[in-house]
């Protein structure tokens, strides 16, 4: 018996969640809107997915339909964008546990990310998640020399927002 659309999309869904919940991470600034962010994305990937070719990684094209999404929704919102300590949500994933240090230099690490344009946030995001040049320019629709680029001058801006 073949999987029915639904139960397809389910299983890729929760395969993947982390890469949404991250991308939420990086566009929200508390739980609620993580959490409201997280649930649109995941209507706009089942709008989507009777479309979904195959033709790249299901993780590719969340991560685009994601960012997208999350893009979108970013560049509506007319709030002015205060940092807030974020309450990391348990929805199908167990967390691992970190250490006070390091949880502290993430926080420190997505301040200064989220002082990032829309693209740079992605961008970043790709590259913490050790997606390759190519990938990268692929979901976000720009070229592999573009990527590198970028990702250069993000890094130097990310520098001197660290080290004022």
């Amino acid at each position: 018996m073949s999987e029915t659309l639904e139960q397809s999309f389910v299983k890729q869904l929760k395969e993947n969640q982390n890469i949404v919940h991250k991308i939420c991470r990086l566009y929200t600034t508390d739980s609620d809107a993580h959490n409201d962010l997280f649930q649109e994305i995941t209507i706009q990937l089942w709008k989507a997915f009777p479309k979904f070719r195959g033709e790249s990684k299901f993780s590719t094209w969340a991560y685009r339909v994601a960012l997208n999404t999350a893009i979108t929704l970013y560049r509506k919102s007319t709030r002015s964008v205060n940092t807030v300590t974020y309450e990391a949500q348990q929805h199908f994933f167990v967390q691992d546990e970190y250490n006070h240090e390091e949880e502290e230099r993430l926080k420190l690490m997505y301040q200064a990310v989220q002082q990032l344009n829309d693209i740079e946030k992605a961008l970043v995001y790709m590259y913490l998640e050790d997606k390759d040049y190519a990938e990268i320019a692929e979901t976000l629709g720009i070229s592999e020399v573009n990527a590198r680029v970028k990702m250069n001058r993000i890094k130097g801006k990310l520098i001197k927002i660290l080290n004022p």
